[in-house]
């Protein structure tokens, strides 16, 4: 079975396909922005434009429009291939490439929003050991944390730490999908933005 890998959810953009579990072609650029005009010619340089029977998708958190933008175009090729689409966390991925790189439990920290890190940790299989949590530079550092540290901002956090902090400077990469635990997936592809929305509804009248 080929399955179609998402991710573009961070300032990376990334594509990938599988078949049977073995990468057939991937890429990954680091864009930034303009993730909606690189994903589907990304996805259309693939094998056979990137059809699949399965479509994974990263569903976040991470860049609130990129996130958008990657389970938006999933949602839609899975709708005109009759495909199966299911999402797996942003952070997760991080956490499973850190691990292969450096066996053990680690703290993923990823830019968020407003200035923010979107802080969680993992155990060394690979299994979210609490919630991720939307907190400012200096919470991050207060937090419990591993002495390994992965993600864009690994580095950030671990200059404020000091210690014995092992910093990852990792972004993530679809090919790097078969990392992931089957646990990680769901057939719930809804983004997963980490943090409350910054534009509420006006209370109600009495």
């Amino acid at each position: 079975m080929r399955t179609l890998v998402i991710d573009s959810a961070t300032e990376a953009c990334s594509a990938a396909l599988f078949e049977d579990g073995v990468l057939l072609a991937g890429a990954r650029e680091v864009i930034g922005r303009g993730h909606a005009e690189r994903l589907v010619p990304m996805i259309a340089e693939l094998p056979g434009k990137g059809r699949a029977a399965r479509i994974v998708v990263s569903l976040g958190p991470g860049s609130f429009t990129g996130v958008r933008i990657g389970v938006a175009a999933a949602r839609a090729l899975g709708l005109a291939w009759q495909a199966e689409v299911v999402g797996y966390p942003t952070l997760a991925l991080v956490a499973a490439m850190a691990r292969k790189l450096r066996p053990g439990p680690v703290t993923v920290c990823m830019a968020g929003g407003h200035g923010e890190w979107f802080v969680q940790p993992f155990a060394a299989d690979g299994t979210a050991e609490a919630e991720v949590r939307s907190l400012a530079p200096d919470q991050a550092a207060l937090a419990p944390l591993h002495p390994t540290l992965a993600g864009s901002q690994a580095a950030a956090l671990a200059g404020r730490v000091g210690g014995d902090a092992v910093a990852l400077s990792l972004l993530p990469d679809a090919r790097e999908f078969p990392l992931l635990r089957a646990a990680h997936l769901t057939p719930s592809v809804a983004p997963l933005y980490g943090r409350a929305p910054d534009a509420r509804l006006p209370a109600a009248r009495a």
